[in-house]
């Protein structure tokens, strides 16, 4: 008898900003240290995109190229040497798959800036599929409550925004400028508000800044070219200025709306310089920083909120078919929330 590899379905990419390939590939299996996850759902992110068209290219492709980062299923299998993790627990599978767990940023507590992370879809495959593997060490142990659907976002857009709102030391009482209301600036305005932080939203999209004062925002604003002198103008600044908008757009508007000391937070991939007059920051000693996702720590941090009080988000559910149907809508910018897989048709 010849033993068969089991096969599952995937969304492989073949080649940069084609369609991905609906196809079978064999079954993962769970190594040493590692956990099998058969996918409930799996978010679309914008990082996806940035891979899909080949601006993000790994230095080794992982084989098969699946994509994918904000999945969530129950555990299948069971790896050598896993402990903490039972067959069928609810397990949420995250941008990061592992980090060096030896470098100064994994030993400090900023493992998301580990320089060696692997990153599921990227250097690892990925949740467009039926299964994945996981480090056990860096899967995300979720309540069985939760529904997966409407978590899958949080394991990426969810976890940077709260890793942007702690690396901004935002705490009860101060104020923050929110730039960008989609999925993540959405997320970032209801843990910032939770958290007892004034939120001011800034978006181009009247409709999002509505979504925005629903879910905590006590003020708004419209990005447009006047802004800038606008927040320049008043005579209340900002502790914080978190970006989540991919544009240069918002620097001028950063930069007006906060105080002394302040923060500013690049949250979202811009991959253009901005002005920056070395004169202002020792005039101001504003810090300038970036953010990328978020620790186990924080990711533990965020399920716990979550699973209080759901933090909502627009979904639309599609099926693993329809996935480069949604990259190139969001491409676009034509989404009106979160594109989530589900595969419990």
């Amino acid at each position: 008898m010849t033993s068969h590899t089991q096969t599952m379905r995937a969304a492989v990419l073949g080649s940069y900003g084609e369609p991905l390939d609906l196809t079978s590939v064999p079954r993962p299996v769970a190594g040493p240290g590692q956990v099998l996850v058969r996918l409930q759902a799996c978010g679309v992110c914008h990082t996806d995109v940035h891979i899909w068209r080949g601006e993000s290219v790994p230095p080794h492709a992982p084989s098969p190229f699946v994509m994918g980062h904000e999945g969530i299923g129950s555990v299948e299998a069971i790896g050598d040497g896993v402990s903490g993790w039972a067959l069928g627990d609810r397990a949420g599978v995250p941008w990061i798959h592992d980090t060096c767990c030896h470098c100064d940023e994994c030993l400090d507590g900023y493992e998301s800036f580990c320089q060696h992370h692997r990153a599921h879809g990227l250097n690892v495959p990925g949740a467009f599929a039926e299964y994945v593997v996981c480090d056990a060490r860096f899967a995300v142990a979720l309540p069985e409550t939760i529904d997966p659907v409407t978590t899958a976002p949080v394991m990426c857009a969810g976890i940077t925004a709260y890793g942007a709102v702690k690396r901004a030391g935002l705490k009860a009482g101060e104020s923050a400028i929110i730039f960008g209301c989609g999925g993540l600036g959405l997320y970032a305005v209801q843990i910032a508000s939770r958290l007892g932080v004034k939120v001011l939203a800034v978006d181009r999209d009247p409709a999002k800044l509505e979504i925005a004062r629903r879910y905590g925002a006590t003020q708004t604003e419209i990005a447009d070219s006047s802004l800038p002198s606008r927040l320049a103008a008043r005579r209340e600044k900002y502790h914080a200025c978190i970006n989540f908008a991919p544009t240069t757009a918002t620097w001028d508007a950063m930069v007006a709306g906060i105080r002394p000391r302040g923060r500013i937070i690049a949250a979202a991939m811009v991959f253009q310089p901005v002005p920056l007059i070395q004169e202002w920051l020792t005039a101001t000693g504003v810090v300038i920083t970036g953010t990328s996702v978020g620790t186990r720590q924080e990711m533990r941090e965020l399920v716990a909120m979550h699973a209080e009080q759901p933090l909502e988000t627009t979904v639309e559910t599609i099926r693993l078919d329809e996935v480069s149907d949604a990259l190139a809508a969001l491409e676009r910018g034509q989404s009106k929330g979160r594109f989530v897989i589900s595969f419990t048709e």
